[in-house]
């Protein structure tokens, strides 16, 4: 299992959650070290002609995919695009592995580690788009270091970015959100691609709905979509 290192804070909490069916837990024994990203034991770069099916493709990157729907429903409808999935609680991997083998996809790696220690490790300007979806808000104020997208992060999305290339934020959290922005302007790498109020406040054209999206509507939380481009 991939690790941090240990001056990096963790943005995630809980890694396991109840216990995995009996056919979850096979795909895990055998079909996840075939997606499985380990990190390189010394301080150097993955080589993508190694890593990646088709290296040639675009790259796009996903923080913390949770049960995977968004992740399985960008690879389905993009099959000439390289993804790699980033999510620490084995449940969430396990469901992704189950939608994988279930619709025969070939174009996504797994990375069960914190995404900033895998992002170091990838070449930079390597990657076309970049999504954190509904990252954890750590609402208590003594937990906000724990958040993943601060400035130090916006720095290192932004050097692994190509040029022009895109990084998608969405939260259903308010407060989360005035610090994304704020950390955004502070960073002052990336353009915001909005328009109007309606390119924040709906979803995205190519957008995929998640379980935790509907969750969090029932519940009377309304995500906010912010889309910038690396300047």
């Amino acid at each position: 299992m991939n690790t941090q290192p240990s001056t990096v804070i963790p943005s995630f909490g809980r890694r396991r959650g109840r216990k995995l069916r009996q056919s979850r837990s096979v795909l895990m024994e055998t079909l996840l070290p075939e997606l499985l990203i380990t990190l390189p034991s010394a301080a150097c770069n993955l080589q993508l002609t190694t890593l990646l099916p088709n290296p040639r493709l675009p790259l796009w990157f996903e923080i913390g995919f949770g049960n995977g729907e968004h992740l399985v429903g960008q690879a389905m409808r993009n099959p000439g695009v390289n993804f790699i999935g980033v999510e620490p609680y084995i449940n969430g991997m396990a469901s992704l592995l189950a939608a994988i083998d279930r619709h025969a996809l070939t174009h996504i790696r797994i990375f069960d580690g914190d995404a900033r220690a895998l992002l170091e490790a990838l070449p930079d300007a390597s990657i076309d788009r970049l999504f954190v979806l509904f990252p954890d808000p750590w609402p208590k104020a003594r937990h906000h270091k724990k958040r993943l997208v601060s400035v130090n992060s916006l720095a290192l999305f932004h050097r692994k970015l190509k040029e022009g290339g895109r990084l998608r934020i969405a939260t259903d959290h308010a407060d989360y959100c005035t610090s994304i922005l704020e950390n955004l302007c502070i960073c002052g790498k990336f353009t915001w691609s909005a328009r109007v109020q309606a390119d924040w406040s709906d979803p995205p054209a190519d957008w995929v709905r998640t379980r935790y999206q509907e969750k969090a509507e029932a519940e009377g939380r309304k995500a906010t979509f912010l889309e910038w481009v690396k300047a």
